[in-house]
Protein backbone atom coordinates (compact mmCIF):
# COMPACT_ATOMS: atom_id res chain seq x y z
CA UNK A 1 0.00 0.00 0.00
CA UNK A 2 2.70 2.50 0.61
CA UNK A 3 3.93 1.68 -2.89
CA UNK A 4 0.43 2.77 -4.39
CA UNK A 5 -0.58 -0.46 -5.08
CA UNK A 6 -4.23 -1.81 -3.33
CA UNK A 7 -5.00 -4.77 -1.99
CA UNK A 8 -7.54 -6.60 -3.71
CA UNK A 9 -10.03 -9.62 -3.35
CA UNK A 10 -7.55 -11.84 -4.26
CA UNK A 11 -5.31 -10.38 -1.13
CA UNK A 12 -7.49 -11.11 1.65
CA UNK A 13 -7.85 -14.97 2.16
CA UNK A 14 -4.08 -15.73 2.11
CA UNK A 15 -3.84 -12.82 4.34
CA UNK A 16 -6.87 -14.09 6.84
CA UNK A 17 -5.14 -17.60 6.42
CA UNK A 18 -2.23 -16.86 8.03
CA UNK A 19 -3.88 -15.22 11.04
CA UNK A 20 -4.84 -18.69 11.81
CA UNK A 21 -1.47 -19.44 12.06
CA UNK A 22 -0.37 -16.63 14.69
CA UNK A 23 0.77 -17.60 18.14
CA UNK A 24 -0.74 -15.58 21.28
CA UNK A 25 -3.32 -13.01 21.56
CA UNK A 26 -2.52 -10.90 18.90
CA UNK A 27 -4.25 -13.09 16.40
CA UNK A 28 -7.69 -12.31 16.76
CA UNK A 29 -6.67 -8.59 17.01
CA UNK A 30 -4.89 -9.15 13.30
CA UNK A 31 -7.53 -10.76 11.98
CA UNK A 32 -10.41 -8.43 12.67
CA UNK A 33 -8.03 -5.57 11.42
CA UNK A 34 -7.68 -7.84 7.80
CA UNK A 35 -11.54 -7.87 8.10
CA UNK A 36 -11.55 -3.96 8.77
CA UNK A 37 -8.98 -3.69 5.71
CA UNK A 38 -11.69 -5.98 3.46
CA UNK A 39 -14.21 -3.34 4.38
CA UNK A 40 -12.43 -0.03 3.71
CA UNK A 41 -11.27 -1.71 0.85
CA UNK A 42 -14.87 -2.82 -0.51
CA UNK A 43 -14.30 -6.74 -1.39
CA UNK A 44 -16.14 -8.31 2.14
CA UNK A 45 -19.02 -8.83 0.10
CA UNK A 46 -16.51 -10.79 -2.29
CA UNK A 47 -17.50 -14.66 -1.69
CA UNK A 48 -14.09 -15.91 -0.94
CA UNK A 49 -13.36 -13.61 1.26
CA UNK A 50 -16.63 -13.74 3.17
CA UNK A 51 -15.93 -17.73 3.19
CA UNK A 52 -12.16 -17.11 4.88
CA UNK A 53 -13.55 -14.36 7.44
CA UNK A 54 -16.14 -17.67 8.44
CA UNK A 55 -13.22 -20.05 8.53
CA UNK A 56 -10.88 -17.78 10.84
CA UNK A 57 -13.54 -16.48 12.97
CA UNK A 58 -14.41 -19.98 13.32
CA UNK A 59 -10.73 -21.04 14.56
CA UNK A 60 -10.45 -18.60 16.46
CA UNK A 61 -13.51 -19.76 18.89
CA UNK A 62 -15.50 -16.54 17.60
CA UNK A 63 -18.41 -18.72 16.34
CA UNK A 64 -21.06 -15.91 16.99
CA UNK A 65 -18.68 -13.13 14.45
CA UNK A 66 -18.75 -16.07 12.39
CA UNK A 67 -22.38 -16.48 12.13
CA UNK A 68 -22.81 -12.69 11.46
CA UNK A 69 -20.64 -13.21 8.30
CA UNK A 70 -22.46 -16.43 7.46
CA UNK A 71 -25.86 -14.64 8.00
CA UNK A 72 -25.23 -11.92 6.14
CA UNK A 73 -24.47 -13.13 3.06
CA UNK A 74 -26.34 -12.94 -0.63
CA UNK A 75 -24.84 -15.82 -1.81
CA UNK A 76 -23.35 -18.89 -0.46
CA UNK A 77 -21.32 -22.23 -2.11
CA UNK A 78 -20.35 -25.72 -0.29
CA UNK A 79 -17.29 -23.83 0.93
CA UNK A 80 -19.12 -21.72 2.84
CA UNK A 81 -21.74 -24.04 3.99
CA UNK A 82 -18.79 -26.79 5.17
CA UNK A 83 -17.12 -23.90 7.32
CA UNK A 84 -19.47 -22.74 9.40
CA UNK A 85 -20.73 -25.88 10.28
CA UNK A 86 -17.42 -27.18 10.72
CA UNK A 87 -16.76 -24.38 13.11
CA UNK A 88 -19.86 -25.15 15.36
CA UNK A 89 -18.55 -29.08 15.02
CA UNK A 90 -14.89 -28.50 16.80
CA UNK A 91 -16.67 -26.13 19.41
CA UNK A 92 -18.95 -29.06 20.05
CA UNK A 93 -21.99 -27.60 19.56
CA UNK A 94 -23.15 -30.73 17.71
CA UNK A 95 -27.13 -29.68 18.20
CA UNK A 96 -26.46 -26.25 16.43
CA UNK A 97 -23.73 -27.83 13.32
CA UNK A 98 -26.50 -30.78 12.71
CA UNK A 99 -29.34 -28.29 12.21
CA UNK A 100 -27.14 -26.14 9.73
CA UNK A 101 -26.04 -29.20 8.49
CA UNK A 102 -29.82 -30.66 8.08
CA UNK A 103 -30.29 -27.18 5.90
CA UNK A 104 -27.89 -27.33 3.35
CA UNK A 105 -29.15 -27.10 -0.27
CA UNK A 106 -26.74 -29.37 -1.33
CA UNK A 107 -24.02 -31.60 0.39
CA UNK A 108 -20.99 -33.99 -0.61
CA UNK A 109 -18.90 -36.33 0.69
CA UNK A 110 -17.22 -33.65 2.56
CA UNK A 111 -20.04 -32.58 4.14
CA UNK A 112 -20.57 -35.64 5.84
CA UNK A 113 -17.28 -36.20 6.70
CA UNK A 114 -17.36 -32.99 8.82
CA UNK A 115 -20.79 -34.10 11.10
CA UNK A 116 -19.18 -37.72 11.73
CA UNK A 117 -15.92 -36.46 12.99
CA UNK A 118 -18.03 -34.09 15.22
CA UNK A 119 -19.88 -36.69 16.76
CA UNK A 120 -16.40 -39.60 16.65
CA UNK A 121 -14.97 -36.57 18.64
CA UNK A 122 -17.84 -36.07 20.90
CA UNK A 123 -17.65 -40.00 21.97
CA UNK A 124 -20.32 -40.60 19.76
CA UNK A 125 -19.42 -43.12 17.36
CA UNK A 126 -22.90 -44.79 17.48
CA UNK A 127 -24.59 -41.65 15.81
CA UNK A 128 -21.42 -41.28 13.57
CA UNK A 129 -22.40 -44.74 12.45
CA UNK A 130 -26.30 -43.90 12.14
CA UNK A 131 -24.92 -40.83 10.03
CA UNK A 132 -23.40 -42.51 7.67
CA UNK A 133 -26.07 -45.56 7.69
CA UNK A 134 -28.06 -42.20 6.01
CA UNK A 135 -25.28 -40.69 3.87
CA UNK A 136 -25.24 -44.44 1.96
CA UNK A 137 -29.08 -44.11 1.19
CA UNK A 138 -28.51 -41.23 -0.41
CA UNK A 139 -25.88 -42.86 -2.86
CA UNK A 140 -23.06 -40.47 -1.83
CA UNK A 141 -19.67 -43.44 -2.05
CA UNK A 142 -17.38 -43.12 0.72
CA UNK A 143 -14.05 -41.43 0.23
CA UNK A 144 -10.88 -42.95 1.85
CA UNK A 145 -11.48 -40.10 5.27
CA UNK A 146 -15.39 -41.93 5.23
CA UNK A 147 -13.81 -45.13 5.35
CA UNK A 148 -10.78 -44.28 7.92
CA UNK A 149 -13.88 -42.55 10.02
CA UNK A 150 -16.18 -45.45 10.39
CA UNK A 151 -13.35 -48.04 10.91
CA UNK A 152 -12.37 -45.69 14.10
CA UNK A 153 -16.25 -45.32 14.90
CA UNK A 154 -16.05 -49.27 15.20
CA UNK A 155 -13.30 -49.53 17.25
CA UNK A 156 -14.23 -47.25 19.36
CA UNK A 157 -17.46 -48.56 20.12
CA UNK A 158 -15.79 -52.10 20.16
CA UNK A 159 -18.07 -53.02 16.74
CA UNK A 160 -15.96 -56.33 15.35
CA UNK A 161 -18.87 -57.27 12.81
CA UNK A 162 -19.20 -54.20 11.18
CA UNK A 163 -15.59 -53.06 11.43
CA UNK A 164 -15.03 -56.69 9.33
CA UNK A 165 -17.82 -55.43 7.37
CA UNK A 166 -16.13 -52.16 6.53
CA UNK A 167 -12.56 -54.55 5.75
CA UNK A 168 -14.79 -56.86 3.31
CA UNK A 169 -15.92 -54.11 1.70
CA UNK A 170 -12.65 -52.50 0.98
CA UNK A 171 -11.17 -55.49 -0.19
CA UNK A 172 -13.67 -55.58 -2.76
CA UNK A 173 -13.39 -51.89 -3.74
CA UNK A 174 -9.71 -51.37 -3.22
CA UNK A 175 -7.33 -52.94 -5.20
CA UNK A 176 -4.07 -50.43 -3.75
CA UNK A 177 -3.00 -50.54 -0.57
CA UNK A 178 -3.49 -47.32 1.52
CA UNK A 179 -1.74 -46.03 4.26
CA UNK A 180 -4.41 -44.29 6.28
CA UNK A 181 -7.03 -46.89 5.67
CA UNK A 182 -4.15 -49.61 6.54
CA UNK A 183 -4.01 -47.57 9.77
CA UNK A 184 -7.28 -47.10 10.91
CA UNK A 185 -7.63 -51.21 10.45
CA UNK A 186 -4.73 -51.82 12.67
CA UNK A 187 -6.21 -48.98 14.92
CA UNK A 188 -9.86 -50.93 14.75
CA UNK A 189 -9.02 -54.66 15.29
CA UNK A 190 -6.44 -53.54 17.94
CA UNK A 191 -9.26 -51.62 20.13
CA UNK A 192 -11.58 -54.73 19.04
CA UNK A 193 -9.16 -57.21 21.07
CA UNK A 194 -8.01 -58.67 17.88
CA UNK A 195 -4.23 -57.68 17.78
CA UNK A 196 -3.43 -60.75 15.83
CA UNK A 197 -5.56 -59.50 12.84
CA UNK A 198 -4.55 -55.73 13.65
CA UNK A 199 -0.68 -57.52 13.13
CA UNK A 200 -1.37 -59.36 9.56
CA UNK A 201 -2.66 -55.78 8.60
CA UNK A 202 0.44 -54.27 9.68
CA UNK A 203 3.08 -57.08 8.11
CA UNK A 204 1.18 -56.61 4.55
CA UNK A 205 1.65 -52.94 4.57
CA UNK A 206 4.40 -52.54 1.95
CA UNK A 207 5.15 -48.75 3.08
CA UNK A 208 5.19 -47.58 6.67
CA UNK A 209 5.08 -44.43 8.35
CA UNK A 210 5.68 -43.34 12.04
CA UNK A 211 1.66 -43.15 12.94
CA UNK A 212 1.12 -46.70 11.53
CA UNK A 213 4.34 -48.15 13.98
CA UNK A 214 2.94 -45.88 16.29
CA UNK A 215 -0.36 -47.83 15.80
CA UNK A 216 0.73 -51.13 16.08
CA UNK A 217 2.86 -50.98 19.40
CA UNK A 218 0.37 -49.48 21.29
CA UNK A 219 -2.26 -52.05 20.11
CA UNK A 220 0.23 -54.59 21.64
CA UNK A 221 0.84 -52.46 24.42
CA UNK A 222 -2.85 -51.86 25.53
CA UNK A 223 -4.87 -54.40 24.34
CA UNK A 224 -2.79 -57.28 23.48
CA UNK A 225 0.70 -58.95 24.67
CA UNK A 226 3.06 -55.42 25.90
CA UNK A 227 6.18 -58.40 25.46
CA UNK A 228 5.16 -58.11 21.93
CA UNK A 229 4.35 -54.03 21.71
CA UNK A 230 8.04 -53.70 23.55
CA UNK A 231 9.50 -56.19 20.61
CA UNK A 232 8.01 -53.90 17.91
CA UNK A 233 9.67 -50.90 19.48
CA UNK A 234 13.01 -52.31 19.68
CA UNK A 235 12.86 -53.48 16.15
CA UNK A 236 11.78 -49.82 14.77
CA UNK A 237 14.71 -48.65 17.03
CA UNK A 238 16.95 -51.25 15.48
CA UNK A 239 16.80 -49.95 12.22
CA UNK A 240 16.36 -46.31 12.84
CA UNK A 241 20.21 -47.20 14.50
CA UNK A 242 21.44 -49.04 11.04
CA UNK A 243 21.18 -45.54 9.54
CA UNK A 244 22.90 -43.49 12.38
CA UNK A 245 18.87 -42.44 14.20
CA UNK A 246 19.85 -42.78 17.63
CA UNK A 247 21.15 -39.11 17.88
CA UNK A 248 19.71 -35.49 19.14
CA UNK A 249 19.03 -31.77 18.00
CA UNK A 250 19.98 -30.84 14.39
CA UNK A 251 21.63 -34.23 13.63
CA UNK A 252 18.13 -36.09 14.11
CA UNK A 253 16.55 -33.32 12.11
CA UNK A 254 18.91 -33.90 9.51
CA UNK A 255 18.55 -38.20 9.23
CA UNK A 256 14.70 -37.09 8.77
CA UNK A 257 15.43 -34.89 5.84
CA UNK A 258 18.26 -37.53 4.19
CA UNK A 259 16.78 -40.67 4.75
CA UNK A 260 12.82 -40.39 4.40
CA UNK A 261 12.30 -44.42 5.09
CA UNK A 262 13.99 -44.07 8.74
CA UNK A 263 11.33 -43.99 11.43
CA UNK A 264 12.32 -42.54 14.74
CA UNK A 265 10.08 -43.14 17.69
CA UNK A 266 8.33 -39.95 18.96
CA UNK A 267 6.44 -39.26 22.26
CA UNK A 268 3.27 -41.12 21.61
CA UNK A 269 5.44 -44.14 21.02
CA UNK A 270 7.28 -43.74 24.49
CA UNK A 271 3.54 -43.42 25.60
CA UNK A 272 2.87 -47.08 24.37
CA UNK A 273 6.33 -48.78 25.64
CA UNK A 274 5.78 -47.05 29.39
CA UNK A 275 2.32 -48.42 29.41
CA UNK A 276 3.49 -52.00 28.50
CA UNK A 277 5.93 -51.45 31.50
CA UNK A 278 3.33 -50.68 33.70
CA UNK A 279 1.26 -53.68 32.56
CA UNK A 280 3.82 -55.81 33.24
CA UNK A 281 5.21 -54.58 36.32
CA UNK A 282 8.61 -53.62 34.73
CA UNK A 283 9.72 -50.73 36.88
CA UNK A 284 13.61 -51.08 35.78
CA UNK A 285 12.54 -50.92 31.93
CA UNK A 286 10.60 -48.19 32.50
CA UNK A 287 12.78 -46.25 33.98
CA UNK A 288 15.37 -47.53 31.48
CA UNK A 289 12.74 -46.41 28.29
CA UNK A 290 12.04 -43.30 30.49
CA UNK A 291 15.64 -42.17 30.31
CA UNK A 292 16.64 -42.97 26.65
CA UNK A 293 13.73 -41.08 25.61
CA UNK A 294 14.77 -38.07 27.06
CA UNK A 295 18.85 -38.85 26.59
CA UNK A 296 18.70 -40.75 23.61
CA UNK A 297 16.01 -39.47 21.27
CA UNK A 298 16.08 -35.53 23.28
CA UNK A 299 11.84 -35.92 23.51
CA UNK A 300 11.03 -33.69 26.24
CA UNK A 301 8.70 -35.59 28.76
CA UNK A 302 4.86 -34.60 28.45
CA UNK A 303 2.25 -34.90 31.23
CA UNK A 304 0.97 -38.58 29.74
CA UNK A 305 5.13 -39.56 29.86
CA UNK A 306 4.76 -38.69 33.98
CA UNK A 307 1.62 -40.37 34.70
CA UNK A 308 2.66 -43.52 33.02
CA UNK A 309 5.91 -43.65 35.69
CA UNK A 310 3.42 -42.91 38.22
CA UNK A 311 1.50 -45.73 37.15
CA UNK A 312 4.39 -47.43 36.90
CA UNK A 313 5.80 -46.91 40.48
CA UNK A 314 2.49 -47.11 42.04
CA UNK A 315 2.01 -50.56 40.71
CA UNK A 316 5.19 -51.27 42.62
CA UNK A 317 3.86 -49.98 45.86
CA UNK A 318 6.40 -46.68 45.70
CA UNK A 319 3.43 -44.85 46.45
CA UNK A 320 5.44 -41.52 47.69
CA UNK A 321 7.81 -42.04 44.07
CA UNK A 322 4.53 -41.44 41.86
CA UNK A 323 3.13 -38.51 43.55
CA UNK A 324 6.96 -37.42 43.93
CA UNK A 325 7.10 -37.26 39.96
CA UNK A 326 3.68 -35.92 39.42
CA UNK A 327 3.92 -33.12 41.62
CA UNK A 328 7.17 -32.07 40.66
CA UNK A 329 6.16 -31.45 37.06
CA UNK A 330 7.64 -28.50 35.57
CA UNK A 331 6.78 -25.50 32.71
CA UNK A 332 9.02 -25.71 29.72
CA UNK A 333 11.43 -23.37 28.93
CA UNK A 334 10.68 -20.92 26.41
CA UNK A 335 11.71 -17.53 25.53
CA UNK A 336 12.35 -15.29 28.48
CA UNK A 337 10.61 -12.33 26.46
CA UNK A 338 7.60 -14.75 26.16
CA UNK A 339 4.53 -13.89 28.04
CA UNK A 340 4.45 -15.93 30.69
CA UNK A 341 0.56 -17.07 29.75
CA UNK A 342 1.29 -18.00 26.59
CA UNK A 343 4.13 -20.14 27.63
CA UNK A 344 1.00 -22.09 30.14
CA UNK A 345 -1.37 -22.05 27.11
CA UNK A 346 1.65 -23.84 25.28
CA UNK A 347 1.79 -27.02 27.67
CA UNK A 348 -1.50 -27.01 28.56
CA UNK A 349 -2.90 -27.40 25.08
CA UNK A 350 -0.19 -30.03 23.84
CA UNK A 351 -0.84 -32.18 27.29
CA UNK A 352 -3.63 -31.61 28.98
CA UNK A 353 -6.29 -31.52 26.77
CA UNK A 354 -5.62 -34.71 25.43
CA UNK A 355 -4.58 -36.43 28.87
CA UNK A 356 -7.15 -35.59 31.50
CA UNK A 357 -8.87 -38.37 31.57
CA UNK A 358 -6.00 -40.23 32.43
CA UNK A 359 -6.62 -38.82 35.86
CA UNK A 360 -9.47 -40.55 36.19
CA UNK A 361 -7.73 -43.96 37.21
CA UNK A 362 -6.82 -42.00 40.59
CA UNK A 363 -11.05 -43.50 41.65
CA UNK A 364 -10.09 -46.92 40.50
CA UNK A 365 -6.91 -47.22 42.90
CA UNK A 366 -8.48 -45.63 45.24
CA UNK A 367 -5.71 -43.09 45.88
CA UNK A 368 -8.21 -40.22 46.64
CA UNK A 369 -5.91 -37.95 48.27
CA UNK A 370 -3.35 -37.99 45.84
CA UNK A 371 -6.14 -37.43 42.86
CA UNK A 372 -7.77 -34.39 45.08
CA UNK A 373 -3.94 -33.13 44.91
CA UNK A 374 -3.16 -33.49 41.86
CA UNK A 375 -6.70 -32.18 40.18
CA UNK A 376 -6.50 -28.79 42.65
CA UNK A 377 -2.83 -28.25 41.04
CA UNK A 378 -4.46 -28.54 37.32
CA UNK A 379 -7.24 -26.29 38.31
CA UNK A 380 -4.86 -23.71 39.43
CA UNK A 381 -2.56 -24.14 36.50
CA UNK A 382 -5.39 -23.93 34.12
CA UNK A 383 -9.01 -22.64 36.05
CA UNK A 384 -11.20 -22.71 32.68
CA UNK A 385 -10.38 -26.42 31.90
CA UNK A 386 -13.92 -28.64 32.53
CA UNK A 387 -11.64 -31.75 32.65
CA UNK A 388 -9.85 -30.99 35.59
CA UNK A 389 -13.10 -30.23 37.43
CA UNK A 390 -14.83 -32.90 35.77
CA UNK A 391 -12.32 -35.00 37.44
CA UNK A 392 -12.04 -33.97 40.59
CA UNK A 393 -15.77 -34.40 41.01
CA UNK A 394 -15.43 -38.04 39.98
CA UNK A 395 -12.94 -38.75 42.52
CA UNK A 396 -15.22 -37.05 45.16
CA UNK A 397 -17.97 -39.42 43.49
CA UNK A 398 -15.56 -42.31 44.13
CA UNK A 399 -15.12 -41.79 47.80
CA UNK A 400 -19.09 -40.79 48.35
CA UNK A 401 -17.72 -37.12 49.30
CA UNK A 402 -21.17 -36.01 47.89
CA UNK A 403 -20.84 -32.66 49.53
CA UNK A 404 -17.38 -31.67 47.75
CA UNK A 405 -18.83 -33.13 44.62
CA UNK A 406 -21.64 -30.75 44.72
CA UNK A 407 -19.18 -27.77 45.81
CA UNK A 408 -17.28 -28.76 42.70
CA UNK A 409 -20.04 -27.77 40.40
CA UNK A 410 -20.97 -24.70 42.04
CA UNK A 411 -17.53 -23.68 41.58
CA UNK A 412 -17.70 -24.48 37.71
CA UNK A 413 -20.80 -22.73 37.22
CA UNK A 414 -19.20 -19.63 39.41
CA UNK A 415 -16.31 -19.58 37.04
CA UNK A 416 -18.31 -19.89 33.73
CA UNK A 417 -16.61 -23.13 32.72
CA UNK A 418 -18.27 -25.07 30.15
CA UNK A 419 -17.46 -28.45 28.97
CA UNK A 420 -15.26 -28.65 25.58
CA UNK A 421 -14.24 -32.24 24.08
CA UNK A 422 -11.01 -32.69 23.10
CA UNK A 423 -9.77 -35.22 20.73
CA UNK A 424 -6.52 -36.22 19.51
CA UNK A 425 -5.81 -38.94 16.53
CA UNK A 426 -5.81 -41.99 18.27
CA UNK A 427 -8.21 -41.00 21.03
CA UNK A 428 -4.73 -40.98 23.02
CA UNK A 429 -6.52 -39.55 25.89
CA UNK A 430 -8.99 -42.80 26.54
CA UNK A 431 -6.24 -45.42 25.82
CA UNK A 432 -4.66 -46.05 29.50
CA UNK A 433 -8.06 -45.21 30.85
CA UNK A 434 -9.58 -47.78 29.65
CA UNK A 435 -6.68 -50.20 29.71
CA UNK A 436 -6.96 -49.65 33.61
CA UNK A 437 -10.48 -50.09 34.08
CA UNK A 438 -10.78 -53.26 31.87
CA UNK A 439 -8.13 -54.83 34.27
CA UNK A 440 -9.48 -53.61 37.28
CA UNK A 441 -13.47 -53.98 36.80
CA UNK A 442 -13.37 -57.32 38.51
CA UNK A 443 -11.68 -56.33 41.47
CA UNK A 444 -13.34 -55.90 44.75
CA UNK A 445 -14.96 -53.06 45.62
CA UNK A 446 -15.26 -52.04 42.22
CA UNK A 447 -19.34 -52.78 42.17
CA UNK A 448 -19.54 -49.99 44.78
CA UNK A 449 -17.86 -47.47 42.59
CA UNK A 450 -19.63 -47.85 40.30
CA UNK A 451 -22.59 -47.76 42.11
CA UNK A 452 -21.64 -44.05 43.11
CA UNK A 453 -20.52 -43.07 39.98
CA UNK A 454 -23.79 -43.77 39.03
CA UNK A 455 -25.92 -42.74 42.36
CA UNK A 456 -23.96 -39.08 41.53
CA UNK A 457 -24.86 -38.81 37.92
CA UNK A 458 -28.35 -39.34 38.92
CA UNK A 459 -27.33 -36.37 41.60
CA UNK A 460 -26.10 -34.32 39.38
CA UNK A 461 -28.86 -34.97 36.42
CA UNK A 462 -25.59 -36.58 34.33
CA UNK A 463 -25.50 -38.96 31.62
CA UNK A 464 -24.97 -42.69 33.77
CA UNK A 465 -21.74 -44.71 33.53
CA UNK A 466 -21.73 -46.82 30.33
CA UNK A 467 -24.58 -44.93 28.43
CA UNK A 468 -22.25 -44.00 25.28
CA UNK A 469 -24.08 -39.99 25.56
CA UNK A 470 -22.30 -36.83 26.93
CA UNK A 471 -23.90 -33.20 27.43
CA UNK A 472 -22.44 -32.70 24.21
CA UNK A 473 -23.22 -35.46 21.91
CA UNK A 474 -26.72 -36.19 20.91
CA UNK A 475 -28.04 -39.08 18.79
CA UNK A 476 -29.65 -38.09 15.22
CA UNK A 477 -33.32 -38.72 16.59
CA UNK A 478 -32.94 -36.85 19.72
CA UNK A 479 -31.47 -32.85 18.84
CA UNK A 480 -32.91 -30.72 21.52
CA UNK A 481 -34.29 -27.58 19.71
CA UNK A 482 -32.40 -24.36 20.68
CA UNK A 483 -33.69 -21.12 22.07
CA UNK A 484 -31.96 -18.66 19.56
CA UNK A 485 -33.50 -17.44 16.93
CA UNK A 486 -30.76 -16.96 14.66
CA UNK A 487 -30.02 -20.70 14.46
CA UNK A 488 -33.61 -20.88 13.13
CA UNK A 489 -32.97 -19.02 10.20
Amino acid sequence: MQKGFLPNSYTFPPLMKSCKKMIGSSQKATGQKCHGQAIKNYVVDVLPVQNSLIHMYASFGLIDSAWRVFDGMSTRDLVTWHSIVDGYVKLGELVVAHRIFDKMPIRNVVSWNIMITGYLNAGNPGCGLKLFREMVKTGLKEDEKTVALMLSACGQSARLKEGRSVHGSLMKNFLKSNLIVDTALIDMYSKCKRVESAKRVFDSMVKKNLVCWNTMILGHCLHGCPEDGINLFEEMVRRGDSKGGMLCGHNKSKIRRDEEHVILPDEVTFIGVLCACARSGSLSKGRAYFNQMVNVYCIKPTFAHYWCMANLYAGAGLLQEAEKILMSMSMPDGDEEEEEEEKEDRWLSDDSMLWGSLLGLCRFRGDVDLGEKIAMRLIELEPHNSSWYMLLLNIYAAAGRWEEALKVKELTKERGVSRKPSCSLFDLNKIVHDFKLGENSNQPGMIQVYAMVDELARRLSLPKRGTGTSTRSYCLTERPDTSSERYQK
